[in-house]
């Protein structure tokens, strides 16, 4: 059964996610703070964990790195009220999977969840050189085109390739197109996100380990460079290894030999490596973060994929494709979008780029009831965005005044009560319904 860690401080929101994850057959339990989730992370293996963002005692990004730390594999959805998709993208950058928007729709939920496990049983699949078919959609704008030619001139090599863009603009899509047009397409595509790899772990998970190496190596562990022998490696996040790490790294790249932890045996390996990074490698290297030899070890050729603000011709292409996704696994019928719709998609600069279109489009086919999706299905940030574009004057309008005003009071009395909704409901006197869609208006929480 697929156990689910819910970190909500809102008590009654977490009992009703809850008894609604249970009633779809998971296996469900629910903290209200990092220190009791800290306790839950420690005794405990979870698949999933819905987290809040605003928790009393901290925040999600505390909670993500004690999954971290603990060493083990996890999808982490961030729930955020938020009306600005750019507070998740720290979250994202530490190895969150994805983010919903509260209020959360129930459906939505799970069919996120049902998608980031059927990417687990994707990735298995990958790993054993299982994979199923992939459909790569490219666009036709010019950097579409640029960023195809290098893939299709750089493929057929056995360069190793560094891929830099912002998060959600694709960069393991690249990456699998890359192998799936390479001498390499009928063995393994190993990815490994660095970001959720703690420094204590990370040359165990890479190259492996024998019984009795450290506390917790109860029997031999292959490691995925071994694992990825004759096929390709994908190290997305690539400048999240700490520098010990790195030193391993260059060793196995230039020696073509890897040495699990606690062995003196040598294992020979043929991995072609692609690394990833919504960072800038050079700059972290000037920074002292990132070793020279390894990002020069690294950068045979390098990619830079841009991000969809960058790419408007492009916007439209990949919708229709997600629609037709979308429609496909949620028995929908979904034809097209409305004109508002399209011209939001076009005016909006989606800083969570691929990933956020996406969530975007599979939920308003999730939601639609006809066959043109209109702009009551957006998400709240982006309405948010369609009503503040075209304000012109915010000095003489009353009612931004009061909203100014209105906003000014909630923000000061969330943060004397340290983000407890509850507490900060009974305050101002509103129930807590209208608190959460002022909050998300006024762009309060995460």
């Amino acid at each position: 059964m697929i156990r689910v860690l819910i970190v909500e401080d809102d008590l009654v929101f977490a009992r009703i996610l809850e008894g609604f994850l249970k009633k779809k057959g998971f296996n469900p339990v629910f903290s209200t703070s990092v220190k009791s989730a800290a306790d839950l992370i420690r005794k405990e293996h979870f698949d999933i964990c819905l987290l809040d963002y605003r928790l009393p005692d901290g925040t999600g990004l505390d909670v993500i790195q004690l999954l971290k730390d603990a060493g083990r594999p996890y999808k982490v959805v961030v729930m955020t009220s938020f009306h600005d998709v750019r507070t998740v993208v720290q979250a994202m950058k530490m190895g969150a999977a994805d983010f919903i928007t509260k209020p959360v729709n129930p459906d939505e939920l799970l069919m996120l969840i049902n998608h980031l496990l059927a990417d687990q049983q994707t990735t298995k699949k990958s790993e054993t050189g299982k994979s199923s078919e992939l459909h790569f959609v490219t666009g036709t704008s010019v950097a579409a085109s640029r960023l195809e030619e290098y893939i299709k001139l750089v493929a057929p090599t056995d360069m190793s390739v560094i891929i830099e863009g912002e998060s959600g603009t694709g960069k393991e899509f690249v990456a699998r197109k890359i192998h799936a047009n390479s001498r390499r397409s009928k063995a393994v595509f190993v990815p490994i996100d660095c970001g959720v790899l703690s420094k204590d772990l990370a040359a165990g998970e890479l190259f492996g380990y024998v019984k009795g190496a450290f506390t917790g190596a109860l029997s031999d562990k292959r490691g995925q460079f071994e694992m990825a022998s004759g096929g390709t490696l994908f190290l997305d996040e690539i400048g999240n290894l700490s520098v010990d790490v790195q030193v391993k790294l260059l060793r196995v790249l230039q020696e073509k030999v890897v040495q699990p932890v606690g062995s003196e045996k040598l294992i020979p390996v043929n991995v072609r490596i692609i690394a990833a990074t919504n960072d800038s490698l050079f700059s972290k290297v000037n920074e002292g973060l990132f070793r020279e030899d390894l990002y020069h070890r690294l950068n045979e050729f390098k990619l830079q994929v841009p991000p969809l603000r960058n790419r408007e011709n492009d916007l439209l292409i990949f919708a229709r494709h997600f629609k037709d996704e979308a429609n496909l696994e949620l028995g929908r019928n979904v034809e097209t979008f409305s004109d508002e719709v399209l011209v939001l998609f076009k005016d909006y600069d989606w800083p969570g780029n691929l990933r956020e279109l996406r969530n975007c489009v599979r939920r308003m086919v999730l939601l639609s009831t006809g066959p043109v999706a209109g702009k009551e299905l957006l998400p709240e940030e982006m309405l948010y965005h369609m009503r503040h574009s075209n304000v012109t004057s915010s000095e003489t309008d009353l009612k931004m005044i009061q909203a100014d005003i209105e906003k000014t009071r909630i923000e000061d009395v969330l943060k004397s009560v340290k983000y407890n909704k509850s507490k900060a409901a009974r305050l101002l006197n509103i129930d807590r319904k209208t608190l959460y869609h002022k909050m998300a208006r006024y762009g309060l929480d995460q």
